[in-house]
């Protein structure tokens, strides 16, 4: 959520973000809602204000034998006045709330312009894309081949976009998790975070999935309970309604979680095997800063996920997303797309993202930056590191044989036993 401020204060800054994100949303009508909200208080707090002083007089008076009854009248006329404004203030502060929640984050000015994917900036790529002298399969097809994949058991258990790991692949996926949480606590300074599968409203409104993001949110029946869509969901809520102060900062967490999204609006996208399914494995890394810090950390939280690519010897290239493409909640965002040879397509697989103090508002996270200084909003990032199914899909593509198998990387093999390809009988 913005600054209240910079509606009245810098409404052109609102507007230019506005147009550069390519976004629809009618600002003067919220310039309008709030300076009648601020109106309203105003009156509200007048007229309340306006009864006590009325109510110390009825009090004096009573003490000396007055009559009081005039006075008890004019206080009830205010008191009903009072709540016909509290209930038109209700409706003007819902309403201001609700188009507050739909507004955009503001992007930096060093983000690229553009109206979509094709419009976002390559930075660079490391490693080198692999040249077959075959054909190569897709990772679903390696997959169903080895019997370390099963798409139609899934679709038995749960329907469609949902995969079952089973031996070497459920095995290979955990060794991922690990590496990666290994990776982040040990070399890169985080702690380490299993936090609840499942958030509320307030959560996931906290992070901005709701209410704009709704339709791609599973709702539990019945209850104030949403399947988090990443973990970024309950780590950036760590901190909800909290003041820290500013030698705690930066806190590093990362997570591994269950995934789980409804895909809406991925209609035709990547279909086939593991890019977008309904529920995935993630391992996330998210860190609260002082503002001041926000570019730096952003660019080591970057860094931090491109060593789990590059340990695993895969292609990859650096993305600046434009502004058309970037997400409704981030000021930036830079993606780390791996190469998939059959799909002949570079793939996400981490997003990272910084978001000044858009979620930490909606949270309610600060920090006082001296022990007697007003608190301020801290400001948030996070980023994937990496996203495992992908990782996977992205590890059978680029290091499948001719023969039918899978070297595992050499940084995975500890964590499998030592076991140096996957083949369809296992030792």
């Amino acid at each position: 959520m913005l600054d209240h401020r910079l509606i009245r204060e810098q409404p052109d800054k609102i507007r230019e973000a506005l147009r550069r994100r390519g976004y629809e949303f009618d600002l003067d009508e919220l310039i309008v809602v709030e300076s009648r909200r601020r109106e309203l208080l105003e009156i509200v707090e007048s007229a309340r204000a306006q009864r006590n002083d009325l109510s110390e007089q009825i009090g004096r008076l009573m003490q000396q034998g007055a009559d009081v009854d005039a006075l008890r009248e004019q206080a009830a006329q205010v008191g009903e006045q009072i709540a016909q404004y509290e209930e038109q203030l209700r409706e003007v502060q819902q309403r201001f709330d609700e188009m507050m929640a739909e507004l955009p984050n503001i992007p930096l000015d060093e983000v690229p312009m553009g109206d979509s994917e094709e419009d976002n900036v390559v930075m660079y790529i490391k490693g080198e894309v692999r040249r077959f002298d075959f054909e190569p399969l897709g990772h679903w097809e390696i997959g169903e081949r080895l019997g370390i994949l099963d798409f139609g058991v899934a679709a038995k258990q749960a329907g469609a976009r949902f995969a079952t790991d089973i031996g070497a692949g459920a095995a290979l996926e955990r060794a991922l998790i690990n590496f990666m949480l290994d990776t982040h606590t040990r070399k890169h300074g985080y702690t380490e975070v299993l936090p609840p599968f499942l958030a509320n409203e307030r959560s996931c409104y906290g992070t901005a999935n709701l209410p704009k993001f709704k339709e791609d949110l599973f709702k539990i029946a019945d209850d104030d309970l949403y399947l988090i869509p990443t973990a970024e969901v309950p780590l950036t809520n760590m901190h909800q309604d909290e003041i820290l102060s500013a030698d705690e900062l930066p806190k590093y967490y990362t997570a591994y979680t269950a995934c789980f999204r409804s895909e809406a609006g991925a209609a035709g996208k990547e279909t086939r095997g593991l890019i977008r399914v309904h529920q995935f494995h993630k391992v996330e890394m998210m860190k609260f800063v002082e503002p001041e810090q926000a570019q730096d950390e952003l660019e080591k939280l970057v860094k931090n996920a491109e060593v789990i690519i590059e340990a695993l010897e895969l292609p990859y290239r650096r993305v600046h997303l434009c502004t058309g493409d970037m997400g409704h909640q981030p000021r930036q965002t830079f993606d780390l797309e791996g190469f998939f040879p059959a799909m002949d397509k570079w793939l996400e697989l981490s997003s990272c993202s910084q978001y000044g103090d858009y979620q930490a508002r909606r949270c309610n996270t600060r920090y006082r930056p001296e022990p007697e200084a007003k608190p301020e909003f801290v400001h948030t990032m996070n980023g994937s590191g990496l996203a495992c199914g992908r990782t996977m899909a992205a590890i059978l593509e680029n290091y499948q044989q001719e023969n039918g198998t899978v070297v595992i990387p050499d940084v995975l093999r500890p964590y499998m036993g030592g076991l140096p390809e996957i083949t369809p009988r296992l030792p």
